[in-house]
């Protein structure tokens, strides 16, 4: 088997907030002895996954996926599609490895790959359909009213379905920003693209929010 299909198999939904990696055993030539990855930098990691270390790469998996998860969700909205999307990201990673030159942080680079993939799969036509709401503080509806809730989902399901018809560029920049506050450099280093061009992706990501929510608080 393939350390692709390795990685693929490796991601096994867990619950409704999350799933599990299973680290795969090396077992690529030379990497009997060798150094425990444990506590390798993500240069050490890149260096080692590119060398043949398996469980190099699968360290990179687990110190990650948390947070390309989270970038895949804020895209979909549901943890089935963010799952497919996330494991599809870190496939993407290893076939990828040889390009990646250092020249920018590896979460960076992940973020970039992920992003790129939900820009490519996802479809305005089918926007999110669970909460908008990180799943980590998510606010238990049980402590409000019946009709707080319902408005308040009601209020959520229009959000989305706003957000999902934001144009690429302006839909991404505002996720980036908003829900996993980056700076202006680090989205337009992850979007490849300039600062000015990236704020001005979120000011005008904002003003058709606003023309799309209408009177919407």
């Amino acid at each position: 088997m393939t350390h692709e299909s390795a990685v693929r198999n490796a991601w096994t939904p867990a619950v409704a907030t999350g799933w599990t990696v299973t680290v795969v055993e090396p077992d690529a030539p030379g990497t009997d002895g060798a150094i425990s990855v444990e506590g390798m930098d993500d240069a050490a990691l890149i260096a080692a996954s590119m060398a043949g270390r398996r469980d190099a790469f699968d360290a990179i998996v687990e110190r990650h996926r948390r947070t390309v998860y989270q970038v895949c969700y804020r895209f979909v909205g549901n943890h089935e599609d963010a799952s497919d999307l996330s494991q599809e990201s870190f496939v993407r990673a290893w076939r990828g490895l040889k390009t990646f030159k250092g020249q920018a942080a590896l979460s960076t680079w992940l973020y970039r790959i992920a992003v790129n993939v939900c820009l490519n799969r996802v479809s305005v036509k089918t926007p999110p359909t669970d909460p908008i709401e990180s799943t980590d503080h998510f606010e238990d509806t049980r402590v409000e009213g019946a009709q707080a809730a319902l408005l308040r989902e009601e209020r959520a399901a229009t959000v989305r379905k706003a957000i999902a018809s934001l144009p690429k560029k302006q839909r991404a920049t505002l996720i980036l920003r908003t829900y996993h506050d980056l700076s202006h450099q680090q989205i337009a280093d992850i979007l490849g693209s300039s600062v000015g061009a990236t704020k001005a992706n979120f000011f005008h990501a904002l003003a058709n929010l606003k023309k799309l929510l209408g009177n919407e608080p």
